[in-house]
């Protein structure tokens, strides 16, 4: 049975700030939810702290809010006890490549079976505008006064999860609904690790990475005759930075999933119970 609108409608008033990019994300995310031909009961959505985590309370679906860094793994735990799950991750630049980064890079590295939606803007929005590990370098922020501002290159995120093993990697912007709605759909229902990385302003704080900057500088891979099944070409995609920012589908190959390399009963974890009566057994024989 198909999902409507209207059964996707949060319970909680959204608190984002008016303009905030983060609108354009919740939108595609219900839109291509209700395409998809997948039942309402087998999605979960798993968020971290950040303004993107708050995503989970303003749509009705079964949710997970998680600690500042660790939706992957939580998200992980998920697809393991029950295949059937459609696990997507909603996660910030601040919360996914900061704290969380090596978990990102392993789940890559893994092949989980999971979608990641990589909300990025430059900035830590949340805890009131310091620059994020994705800032750009010589971003002015309360955490990096002039000079010289930010004084590092920022996290690509992109790039980390070509290089680690993703097996669908992607950037998506929130002002351009159709391929980002696109995007969703094909990281949801691509078997193995998928990102999407999400441009989007923060209005409040960002006063560089606006609307009107990624409006002059992105363009679509696939109108520039690019291959997306070259892990080459997509990592020498990833790293264009300047005045051109390329969005679409930079790689999309395949690779074992993680839950192909591991004895799992019946590949459920969900239907397996416990012999409480051997676990007592086992546990005394290792008391002896």
């Amino acid at each position: 049975m198909s999902i409507t609108i209207e059964q996707l409608e949060g319970p909680q008033k959204i608190t984002w700030c008016t303009g905030c990019g983060n609108f354009g994300i919740l939108a595609a995310l219900k839109k291509a939810i209700v395409s998809l031909d997948i039942p309402h009961h087998q999605y979960v959505l798993v968020s971290g702290i950040g303004c993107s985590g708050k995503i989970p309370h303003y749509i009705n679906l079964n949710s997970f809010h998680i600690l500042h860094g660790r939706p992957i793994p939580v998200a992980t735990g998920l697809k393991m006890a029950n295949h059937d799950l459609r696990v997507i991750v909603h996660t910030g630049d601040g919360d996914c490549l900061g704290e969380g980064l090596g978990h990102f890079i392993h789940a890559a590295r893994r092949n989980v079976d999971i979608a990641v939606f990589l909300h990025n803007n430059g900035v830590n929005g949340l805890t009131k505008g310091q620059f994020s590990p994705a800032a750009p370098r010589g971003y002015v922020s309360k955490t990096s006064p002039p000079p010289p501002g930010s004084p590092m290159e920022p996290v690509n995120g992109i790039a980390h999860a070509i290089v680690a093993g993703a097996t669908f990697v992607a950037r998506g912007y929130s002002g351009d609904q159709k391929m980002l709605t696109e995007l969703m759909k094909q990281a949801i229902t691509h078997r193995g690790f998928a990102v999407v990385e999400i441009l989007q302003p923060c209005v409040t704080w960002n006063r560089k990475l606006t609307w009107r900057y990624f409006n002059e500088r992105t363009y679509p891979l696939e109108e520039n005759g690019h291959d997306a099944t070259s892990r080459e070409k997509a990592l020498a995609k990833a790293l264009e930075n300047g005045d051109r920012i390329p969005i679409g589908a930079f790689y999309t190959g395949e690779a074992p999933l993680l839950a192909d390399g591991l004895s799992l009963p019946d590949g459920r974890l969900r239907d397996h119970r416990t012999d409480l009566a051997r676990l007592q057994e086992l546990l005394e024989e290792k008391l002896v």
